[in-house]
């Protein structure tokens, strides 16, 4: 087979590509730009294009498949050439089911906590040397790859993201699944660009439960999900909520057992992956054995730097849901420091003057709170501009400090002694790439 992927430099086309590769595929690919780590990934596997952009004379008959990523364009070069020839076109999520039509395909969807999700149950499959197939969107400890696809794995653990699969594809990508077993975790609006009201992201949801052949496992403490609950179902519906748990000295406990994460968020996932496991065939003992180990998935409550009496951590948190939730779950571990939290506004919803009004109250539990902005992401996206008055209104967070300099911010962080203090650093970008290591040093 050989296969070409359109923007192969992306963190999920670049994946597949190795995962494609691995597999004994032919893989090429293009993109007009490749930043780190996908440059070396693909370098290594002597898959990096020798020039960077993209060229339609090297789209020809003899290509199996076309992936096309997101990243790309409508009117994409390559794109054209392929319709021209009549090539078979996939989105990403396409091609993976492709793949994955003879598995038991699971598939882990919500608005928030499906990485970790995700993350728990390939953690615990990899310690019981259970063969599986799987795609997840954060970088985890043991796994080479964030893609892995091989012939005779029988079973699937797919991220289901409700965002859409291709430029030409307004499709969400969890809808191009079909998953047997499925775990929905929360839904909080997300995604305005393409979603512009409510009604219409819930009715994603809506639809992907719909679409599940034997079991959903869902959270009955989201408010949504549980009036989504009582609508009529096909398939067979399994509800959970946050487990008993203890908090000594620091750790979390459940039947006895440490854990490394903490959170009720967290640990609302973690019964969902028990419950996506026992569909598996393994026991509960087992799985609270073997999640013991599990440190978190990238940029999920990731911890930074720790003395005896501070540390800090970042997390991808950035939607009001995920900001509120992840702030509570550092307030009520370490009770006896005081919070600085402190969080950029990233994302098309977030930097949205229309949407900021979603983050009233996100952060009242931090002792102090910090909001970043940038003016240039907001000109690159092309919203209209929003301002330090118009954010402070939104939060509604006594004594808010907020920057749109990355280097007065650091300056700032560098300032405060964290004594007796965690930071919380909350971001689906990088504050204008500041080093957390510089911070406190």
């Amino acid at each position: 087979m050989r296969i070409h992927l359109i923007a192969i430099g992306g963190s999920a086309m670049h994946n597949l590509g190795l995962a494609l590769h691995h597999k004994g595929y032919e893989v090429s690919g293009s993109d007009d730009q490749i930043f780190e780590p996908s440059k070396s990934r693909l370098a290594k596997e002597n898959l990096l294009p020798k020039k960077i952009g993209w060229n339609p004379k090297i789209i020809n008959q003899d290509i199996d498949a076309i992936i096309l990523g997101m990243h790309a364009k409508k009117d994409n070069p390559e794109l054209l050439k392929a319709k021209e020839l009549n090539l078979n076109i996939f989105s990403y999520p396409e091609y993976i089911y492709e793949q994955s039509k003879n598995k038991k395909r699971v598939v882990i969807g919500g608005s928030h906590g499906k990485t970790s999700i995700t993350a728990m149950v390939l953690h615990v499959l990899q310690n019981l040397n259970i063969e599986c197939d799987y795609m997840v969107g954060a970088q985890l400890k043991g796994f080479d790859v964030m893609v892995k696809l091989t012939k005779n794995a029988p079973i699937i653990i797919l991220e289901g993201d409700e965002y859409l699969s291709s430029p030409i594809d307004r499709r969400p990508k969890f809808h191009l699944y079909k998953p047997h077993i499925a775990v929905l975790s929360g839904i909080a609006w997300d995604h305005i660009n393409v979603f512009p009201t409510f009604e219409n992201y819930l009715d994603q949801f809506r639809i992907f439960k719909n679409m599940v052949k034997e079991t959903l496992i869902y959270c009955e403490e989201d408010i949504e999900l549980k009036k989504l609950s009582k609508e009529s179902s096909t398939c067979k519906m399994i509800s959970y909520k946050t487990p008993d748990n203890k908090i000594k000295d620091g750790i979390t406990y459940i039947n006895n057992k440490a854990l490394q994460i903490f959170g009720n968020h967290n640990l609302q996932n973690l019964r969902a992956a028990m419950l996506v496991c026992k569909e598996l065939e393994i026991k509960e003992e087992d799985f609270l054995n073997n999640i013991q180990s599990f440190s978190g998935a990238s940029n999920r409550l990731e911890l930074i730097k720790k003395t005896n009496n501070s540390s800090i951590y970042k997390d991808f948190a950035h939607s009001p849901s995920k900001l509120m939730a992840t702030i509570k779950a550092m307030k009520y571990q370490f009770k006896n420091r005081q919070l600085i939290a402190c969080m950029e506004l990233h994302t098309f919803s977030s930097l949205n003057s229309k949407f900021l009004e979603q983050y009233n109250g996100t952060m009242q539990e931090a002792d102090q709170a910090i909001v970043y902005f940038s003016k240039e992401a907001i000109e690159h996206k092309g919203l209209k501009p929003i301002n330090e008055k118009k954010i402070k209104e939104s939060f509604n967070k006594k004594n808010l400090k907020v920057f749109s300099s990355s280097k007065k911010l650091e300056n700032h962080l560098k300032s405060i002694n964290l004594s007796d203090k965690n930071l919380l650093m909350m971001s689906s970008g990088n504050f204008n790439n500041l080093n957390y290591d510089e911070i406190h040093k």
